[in-house]
């Protein structure tokens, strides 16, 4: 997280520099609120990572001598075969449509949405106290 830290750090350098010449020669106030916003968001991250990366153990990524395999772990669980991601995508884009075309569109688009996000939540949900 060290040099992830570091990088943002320099990041935020390079947008207060680019801030700071933008504002001087465009004199455009929106431009150059975006600069400076950029610049705090940067520094915020880059001192977020460094300030966390002295609490934890030193990653792989901090280790020259590392390999590839040595910051491999668990990536989590993944459903090989739902169907609830269509639905979301299905009432998603028709949600979407309805702003283009007209709001009626989202009457169809909600129990869609709402379908999905609950079949999805409760996909592997078995009971309380079930042990299987």
């Amino acid at each position: 997280m060290k040099i992830q830290g570091t990088m943002f750090i320099w990041l935020a350098v390079f947008l207060l520099a680019m801030a700071t010449v933008y504002g001087v020669w465009s004199k455009e106030p929106v431009g150059t609120t975006a600069l400076f916003l950029s610049f705090a968001l940067a520094i915020m991250v880059g001192f977020y990572l460094g300030f966390t990366a002295r609490r934890v153990d030193t990653g792989a990524q901090d280790n020259k001598e590392a390999d590839v395999a040595d910051d491999a772990g668990e990536l989590g669980f993944f459903s090989p075969h739902s169907w609830q991601p269509l639905s979301l995508a299905v009432g998603g884009a028709l949600a979407f449509l309805g702003v283009a075309v007209g709001w009626w569109l989202l009457y169809f688009s909600a129990p869609l949405i709402l379908i999905g996000l609950w079949g999805w939540v409760f996909e592997y949900y078995r009971g309380e106290n079930r042990t299987q």
